[in-house]
């Protein structure tokens, strides 16, 4: 397949908040701001491609031949949780503000149900190991483009005249939900 259609269909056409659904704790409480958005996209990015890397050889070389398919799930979420930990030393000795303003939701990070579903997706696709890290790479960065919008979006509404009854959490998931249909445009983009 594609590398290119891979990463494409990956970042716009199923991205994961937006067409899938899925990470929607981290996609409403990390965009008030960019700052935010951007520091989760990125650790998400870093946690979501490394394991990848990581998962991938693991199913195929060690898992799959044994028999052990099983063990899927515990050893995905090992991987995972394993490097949420890396990413969590890294933020609080280099940047301290960023791991104090993500809070609970880096801690989060491990049970981003984003980051295992890529790793499930990209064994029952059958995807090389190099189509692997693309795709994950394109989900990523969709997860990360799709935090930056609702930022945006946030940033707008908070200087608009909002009727009462929608101000908060309600004007919030119409601007989703009208963020999410604006993303099923892309379904035709690739075919």
């Amino acid at each position: 397949m594609n590398l290119f259609k891979i990463f494409l269909t990956a970042f716009l056409i199923d991205n994961v908040v937006l067409m899938r659904f899925l990470a929607l704790c981290p996609f409403i409480g990390m965009s008030t701001d960019e700052d935010k958005s951007t520091g989760m996209g990125l650790a998400v990015t870093f946690v979501t491609v490394l394991a990848t890397c990581v998962t991938w050889p693991i199913y195929k070389f060690i898992l799959e031949p044994a028999g052990l398919v099983f063990l899927q799930i515990l050893v995905f979420i090992l991987v995972i949780a394993s490097l949420v930990q890396l990413v969590e030393f890294f933020l609080k000795k280099a940047v301290p503000s960023l791991y104090k303003s993500m809070g609970i939701y880096l801690a989060l990070i491990t049970t981003n149900c984003a980051i295992l579903a890529v790793t499930f997706d990209v064994i029952s696709n059958g995807y090389t190991f190099a189509e692997s890290l693309v795709y994950a790479a394109g989900v990523a960065l969709g997860f990360l483009l799709s935090l930056l919008l609702l930022a945006g979006i946030r940033r707008r509404i908070r200087t608009s005249p909002i009727p009462a009854f929608l101000k908060g959490t309600p004007v919030l998931f119409v601007a989703a939900a009208l963020l999410s249909m604006a993303f099923m445009g892309f379904k035709g983009l690739v075919q």
